[in-house]
């Protein structure tokens, strides 16, 4: 395909599935269980952060750790003690276990308290073309507060070069406004230009089926240049095209593998 040839290949399937029934399955379904935006931010980030395995076991888990908190996210982060943590009950989803979650917790509180929120944070340190750089500082104050080592684990450093797949599908989320029910839209101090695409197995191979990659890891570099690709479809909206490489790996069969793997 020609590159105009592709653009409209792409939009036509971001129109087939970028909708509600796109909630049904997906862990985004967690956050849309809130209307505080400090809410949405915390319950979106904490099941990003758990978003790998199979999606009904993510969602299942999700729910179980705002059950924790009481379902009222933001509250409970603001208002804890340790004795409410140390209430918590047996959790673990794959690697993040319990204590990792209570950690969260407590660093939660911290970027709230000291820090100014979760978008303060990511506006702060966006440079003029990535969020790749705010993640980074992200992860920095995330954990500079006493930490076990192993937690540090659960977020990505792009500057590490990974393409941390589910902290970019959560930014998504809070900065990609799509009026049809899906992204939030919520932080209006970053723009969606600067989004990049949450690139896993999944997306990966769909990527490379469809000529927006070459480079075989899924790794920064990579995600450097299916951002590039994006980009020069859509300046402005370039991670819609989640939805397409989304839906033609799930539902059509391009990429043969789960999402979340």
């Amino acid at each position: 395909m020609t590159q105009a040839e592709l653009k409209d290949f792409l939009d036509a399937k971001v129109i087939q599935y970028n909708t509600l029934d796109f909630i049904e399955s997906d862990p985004v379904q967690i956050p849309h269980r809130y209307d505080l935006k400090e809410d949405i931010e915390i319950s979106g980030f904490l099941a990003a952060t758990i978003a790998w395995g199979k999606r009904p076991m993510i969602i299942k888990n999700s729910l179980k750790m705002m059950g924790f908190l009481g379902n009222s996210p933001f509250d409970f982060v603001m208002s804890h003690n340790q004795s409410h943590l140390d209430a918590f009950e047996h959790f673990v989803h794959r690697t993040f276990n319990l204590d990792d979650f209570k950690f969260f917790i407590t660093a939660l509180k911290h970027i709230y308290s000291n820090h100014g929120g979760m978008e303060a944070v990511f506006s702060k340190h966006q440079s003029s073309d990535s969020l790749q750089p705010a993640i980074h500082e992200f992860k920095k104050l995330f954990f500079e507060i006493p930490h076990l080592p192993r937690s540090t684990k659960h977020i990505s450093d792009p500057v590490k070069g990974s393409a941390a797949k589910r902290i970019n599908m959560y930014l998504r989320w809070m900065v990609r406004k799509d009026n049809n029910g899906v992204d939030f839209g919520i932080w209006k101090n970053i723009a969606p230009s600067l989004l990049s695409c949450p690139l896993d197995v999944h997306t990966g191979n769909v990527a490379r089926n469809l000529g927006l990659l070459t480079r075989k890891q899924n790794d920064g570099k990579a995600l450097k240049e299916l951002d590039t690709g994006l980009r020069r479809l859509d300046p402005k909206d370039p991670v819609k095209y989640d939805f397409a490489l989304f839906g033609l790996g799930v539902f059509e069969n391009w990429g043969a593998v789960e999402r979340f793997v």
